[in-house]
């Protein structure tokens, strides 16, 4: 399922398609398997285009976000830290209160079967209407 951006213009997913092609190197590469698995995992998905250029992938409300940076492929879960993460796959904005965030490097591969379980809790949370609760430390 896709969403127009906020000028109406064009397709959320055609957005996202143009700004794989224009990363041209690994990072498109990484951030249209990403973009893969979550469709995969939850086809219904919405796609959005926010905030002048992130991808966005919803369902019931934001599930992640897919930033791309010179070194590192991002994606930022809105609701991270109330997500459990046996397979560790979160390594980025750990201090944070609410977000979670994968960082992949050129090169580096995400286990496939925990990403697409981290995206099925994100939803499951999403849908239960439950707000993000924070780690606390211990």
């Amino acid at each position: 399922m896709t969403q127009p951006d906020s000028t109406g213009n064009q397709p959320a997913s055609e957005l996202i398609d143009q700004k794989i092609v224009e990363l041209g190197d690994w990072r498109g590469a990484t951030l249209s398997r990403m973009r893969e698995l979550i469709k995969n995992a939850v086809p219904d998905v919405v796609e959005e285009w926010k905030w002048r250029g992130t991808p966005v992938w919803s369902h019931d409300g934001i599930i992640c976000t897919g930033e791309s940076y010179k070194a590192v492929v991002k994606l930022t879960f809105a609701k991270g830290a109330s997500l459990k993460d046996p397979a560790g796959l979160f390594n980025s904005s750990l201090d944070g209160n609410t977000r979670r965030a994968i960082d992949i490097h050129e090169g580096e591969e995400i286990d496939a079967k925990a990403f697409k379980a981290l995206i099925l809790a994100a939803v499951a949370l999403n849908a239960s209407g439950a707000k993000a609760k924070p780690k606390r430390a211990k």
